[in-house]
């Protein structure tokens, strides 16, 4: 809802909302609103696994704002334990990922620089108004997403072998 030319108003629960697997984003400023500037998002990461694989952006930064809960992310390699209240930062061409290995959802909130990253969730996403709820990747959602995501600047890397114990 536009409440001047020059600002943006979303209530709470307000913004358009995709699952992506079992994940929500809910975007609250996407690019037609922010002259591409920047988008910004509300996540909230499904426990025991949910998250994203090792990937990077060409055209985006990607800034985290952890709100509930606890991720572990990977930038570069370097694992990071992110609980409520940490901020993380990802410069465009940095491989990063993230997952919830706990047993309840992570909320967080993603700013990504400049705008676009929602055109690719918009089109590998299934929008809430159409699905109840989120879903495991099949196959043929994988494919789709490893098709997609060049289009928009992103690169998908297969996740590192968990160590054998």
């Amino acid at each position: 809802m536009t409440i001047q030319q020059t600002g943006l108003l979303q209530p709470p629960g307000q913004g358009t909302s995709y699952w992506f697997a079992e994940d929500l984003y809910t975007f609250k400023a996407v690019g037609e609103e922010t002259a591409e500037v920047y988008t910004f998002c509300e996540v909230v990461i499904a426990p025991q696994g949910g998250g994203a694989p090792p990937h990077r952006h060409s055209w985006e930064n990607e800034s985290f704002y952890i709100l509930e809960g606890e991720l572990e992310f990977h930038l570069d390699g370097e694992k990071i334990i992110a609980t409520s209240g940490m901020f993380l930062h990802s410069p465009k061409g940095q491989v990063h990922q993230f997952t919830n290995k706990t047993s309840l959802p992570v909320k967080m909130l993603v700013w990504l620089t400049p705008s676009g990253f929602e055109k690719f969730i918009a089109e590998v996403g299934k929008p809430v108004n159409q699905v109840v709820s989120g879903s495991p990747l099949n196959p043929i959602d994988i494919e789709k997403i490893l098709n997609v995501a060049p289009k928009h600047g992103i690169e998908i890397f297969p996740p590192p072998a968990e160590p054998i114990s």
